[in-house]
């Protein structure tokens, strides 16, 4: 339904930052959310942020308030993840999500969303 592609993973010492991007394509015009989970050696999928499809309103996870921030450009086609002050809890394959709800609760479930990147690995050294 949509196709979504993310980039920008890469190798960062423990301090760095890096800014994930996602790519989405196809049948967009009904995504109402455009989210980032993440997804660690062995751990289920763990929510990360989330934007609203006009961009004003965002999740955070508690894990990552203070540090991540999700931005977009018209997030249904063009979508972002600023990562600062990275430490090794945050090494995981991180996937871009699209869906077709935004629930009230701060947090969101992967079964909200019905589309999935590949995943781009990040990992964090030392």
């Amino acid at each position: 339904q949509v196709h979504l592609v993310e980039s920008g993973g890469g190798l960062v010492q423990t301090g760095g930052s890096l800014r994930l991007s996602c790519a989405a394509s196809g049948r967009t015009f009904s995504t109402l959310a455009m989210g980032w989970f993440r997804r660690a050696p062995g751990k289920e999928h763990e929510f990360v942020a989330a934007i609203r499809w006009n961009g004003d309103r965002t999740k955070h996870a508690d894990s990552v308030k203070g540090r991540f921030t999700i931005s977009g450009d018209n997030p249904r086609n063009a979508m972002y993840l600023q990562m600062n002050n990275l430490g090794s809890g945050d090494t995981a394959v991180y996937l871009c999500a699209a869906g077709n709800t935004w629930p009230l609760r701060t947090t969101m479930s992967p079964s909200d969303f019905h589309s999935w990147g590949q995943g781009t690995q990040v990992t964090v050294s030392s």
